[in-house]
């Protein structure tokens, strides 16, 4: 068993955590005194499907819960409601209170493989922060508002460049990162974990903490995951995205699709796998045997091992020996003709038609092992087709 000072240091050295405040001294020396933190990370709950670089804070966040300290998954489904203005040139688009409810349960179901809510001694707690805001009265409020200032707010970049493009900023965002600040009075926390992008509205939660309870809140803030070639951020529409809430099939197809180059982040951030062990995968010169390692160890951490070795020899039948895989879903259809684009509408109706006639016109849709380039060809449809759809959509025809 390792001790507690390895452990802590194996934590904050592993290349997750960007930036501690006041100092990652003062934490560690925290950490090791024996007292019981309380630790929270907040998420406004703006969607319904997360990805990896959310997991990766709550995987984070579970590591310090097994130290023995407190932990609180906080959902701001009354600030989703509001909509943080970070890196915005113009305001979010506001969710209902049942559209947030909706993305906590789903976002709640999507990290209990990474997040132990469950256990007996020492459960991580998931709290709503309307629990605390639907109870403000108006004085409470007002009470709030002051304290801070104008001139605090417009530092914030994203207010200063729509102040200059001449762009409209409206109250409710301006007073946001109060409303996320006070999380950490309501919750009396001791640690914050965030994103850097969240720095601010952490540091607004640090000023009232001191301001209502006189108590210091260290900010630990993590890194964003971007991928070290480009910059772009992890997101599906760059084509970096891995998200939760899936299947294993599509977990794996989806790691196996990222860059070469968001092989090592994902490993470093979204695993435990030794940092030793990661430089020995030699990424850059073996980066398919690299991803099929990385592919099976993130979709055992979410769905078993089991699962992680099954999707592994299934990835290697199906695109190493170029089998057509058994357990494609099967589209039912009911005519006996159709053309190309309507067909592959019916069995990926996520697809715009235009989206459809692009990948016919690259030869990327086939029919039995053949390439059909024009999405009108009339088709005689019959019981065994295999429809191929890009890399990795296959559909049995019944």
């Amino acid at each position: 068993m390792k001790s507690t000072e390895q452990r802590v240091s194996k934590i904050l050295s592993r290349g997750i955590i960007k930036n501690i405040l006041p100092s990652e001294s003062e934490l560690k020396k925290k950490l090791l005194s024996g007292e019981q933190l309380r630790f929270y990370i907040g998420a406004d709950p703006t969607g319904p499907s997360l990805h990896l670089s959310h997991a990766k804070n709550f995987m984070l966040l579970e590591e310090f819960r097994q130290l023995g300290h407190k932990v609180f998954v906080l959902f701001g489904d009354l600030t989703a409601c509001i909509g943080d203005p970070t890196d915005r040139n113009a305001a979010r688009t506001r969710l209902t209170r049942e559209e947030a409810k909706k993305n906590v349960d789903s976002w709640v179901n999507q990290i209990k493989a990474i997040i132990n809510f469950d256990d007996h001694d020492n459960p991580a707690e998931v709290v709503l922060n309307s629990t605390w805001f639907d109870q403000m009265s108006v004085t409470e409020m007002i009470e709030l508002l002051s304290q801070t200032t104008v001139q605090r707010m417009l530092e914030r970049d994203m207010f200063e460049k729509r102040i200059n493009n001449n762009q409209p900023i409206f109250l409710h965002e301006f007073v946001y990162p109060l409303f996320q600040g006070y999380d950490s009075v309501a919750l009396d926390v001791d640690v914050e974990l965030c994103g850097t992008d969240q720095t601010f509205n952490a540091l607004a939660g640090r000023d009232l903490l001191k301001r209502f309870k006189g108590k210091e809140k260290f900010v630990v803030a993590v890194n964003l995951m971007e991928n070290p070639a480009t910059g772009e951020l992890m997101s599906k529409s760059n084509g970096t995205g891995v998200f939760l809430g899936t299947n294993p099939k599509t977990m794996f197809g989806e790691v196996m699709s990222l860059p070469d180059e968001m092989i090592e982040v994902v490993l470093i951030n979204n695993t435990r796998v030794a940092l030793d062990e990661i430089a020995q995968l030699d990424i850059k010169n073996k980066p398919r045997d690299a991803k099929l390692f990385t592919a099976e160890k993130l979709v055992s951490i979410f769905y078993g091992e089991r699962a992680g070795k099954d999707e592994k020899e299934s990835f290697i039948q199906t695109f190493s020996k170029k089998s057509f895989p058994s357990d494609a879903p099967k589209v039912e259809i009911e005519e006996n003709q159709l053309d190309l684009l309507s067909l592959v509408k019916r069995c990926q109706p996520e697809k715009s038609n235009n989206e459809i006639r692009r990948l016919i016109s690259q030869g990327a849709v086939s029919l039995n092992g053949n390439k059909i380039t024009d999405f009108e060809e009339s088709l005689v449809i019959s019981q065994g087709m295999e429809l191929k759809v890009g890399k990795r959509g296959f559909f049995h025809i019944n």
